[in-house]
């Protein structure tokens, strides 16, 4: 093997596994999960910070270039824009509060706490359990789903309750994804920098994408955050899937079958492997139109076993629930194994130098 690709890959290696990242990386996993589960971030949002504030400085620049009247290559152009000035700021704010963690480091806090910025976890667990209790009560109102409503920007006011349990269960898979193993796969690679690049790609997504079924606006933003998201998506899927085998009336190898079936899974605009996953483990059919907040229909696929129900209860929220908290523990065990993995290695080296 040449040595300039021997010393990339060795490079590669001890930045994904940085025995300095990982422990930063559980922490705040366990903060965004503990403290959203007692209090959602403001405006009744359960995404993460970072897509708050993208969301209030670029939200309406964006709604006001994004025109029905315009033909897609110029939605094209505009949102290729938007995305370039998102990219640059926080590209350059990333780099920043990196030089800020170094300068003020307080026992690696500070970086947590920046970090947890662009995560999410804890808050979508509080919303399910909100609606939990609606549905139990047979009492759900427009409070009971507020919180879903806004953080997927989708119109659930004339939604019945199967659809808003339906929207809750692709919420809380997708919050995993692009608010817990994306972001953290992304700071173990590039550190805060990376971790805020894919963040502001992924809010531009979640702002403008609409799943996949823009005009042309959020197509760019989509087709970036694609490049980045995949291969998380792919382990949030397997994590969810493993999940399934430890929850009740769930199932390991339905869930990974969905993977491979020709029909029943989430296209990644969609929700991709964690929703697909989700619905098979669960035997449930997740997906299907809904309204966004912009009036728009969304014509998602259906994804799920051909004969699942879509009527779905409190039970099933009970149930995704368990999967994904059981999904974080899988996580959180693999960031653990790598560390330990590394301390190993590491001692096995200096062991090796001092008997030489």
């Amino acid at each position: 093997m040449p040595q300039s690709l021997s010393a990339a890959i060795q490079e590669f290696h001890s930045q994904i596994f940085d025995p300095d990242r990982l422990p930063v990386a559980i922490v705040a996993i366990l903060l965004v999960l503990i403290v959203g589960m007692f209090k959602s971030p403001p405006g009744g949002l359960t995404t993460p910070m970072a897509w708050h504030l993208i969301d209030n400085l670029f939200g309406n620049l964006g709604a006001r270039m994004d025109k029905k009247d315009r033909l897609k290559g110029d939605l094209i152009f505009r949102g290729f824009l938007l995305t370039a000035m998102v990219l640059s700021i926080f590209f350059l704010f990333g780099r920043f509060l990196s030089a800020l963690t170094q300068e003020y480091s307080y026992y690696r806090i500070t970086e947590i706490l920046i970090l947890s910025l662009c995560m999410a976890s804890g808050s979508s667990v509080l919303a399910l359990g909100q609606l939990y209790k609606a549905l139990n009560k047979k009492s759900v109102n427009q409070d009971s789903y507020y919180r879903i409503a806004r953080s997927t920007r989708t119109n659930l006011s004339k939604s019945d309750d199967y659809s808003i349990t339906r929207v809750a269960m692709g919420m809380m898979v997708r919050t995993f994804d692009k608010g817990i193993v994306a972001p953290v796969i992304w700071y173990l690679i590039f550190g805060i920098t990376g971790a805020f690049v894919y963040t502001a790609l992924a809010a531009l997504s979640w702002r403008f994408g609409k799943d996949g079924k823009s005009r042309g606006f959020g197509q760019v933003a989509m087709a970036l955050e694609k490049l980045m998201g995949f291969v998380p998506n792919v382990l949030a899927g397997f994590f969810l899937s493993v999940g399934a085998a430890f929850t009740p009336t769930a199932g390991l190898f339905s869930a990974f079958y969905g993977w491979f079936s020709s029909k029943g899974g989430a296209s990644y605009e969609e929700g991709g492997y964690p929703v697909t996953s989700a619905a098979w483990g669960l035997k449930v059919s997740l997906g299907g139109p809904t309204q966004d907040l912009d009036g728009d229909v969304i014509q998602r696929a259906w994804a799920g076993p051909s004969k699942a129900t879509a009527q779905l209860e409190s039970i099933h929220l009970h149930r995704v629930l368990y999967v994904t908290l059981i999904a974080h523990i899988m996580f959180i065990a693999a960031l653990l194994g790598a560390m330990i993995f590394d301390h190993s290695a590491l001692f096995e080296q200096m062991s090796n130098i001092i008997g030489k």
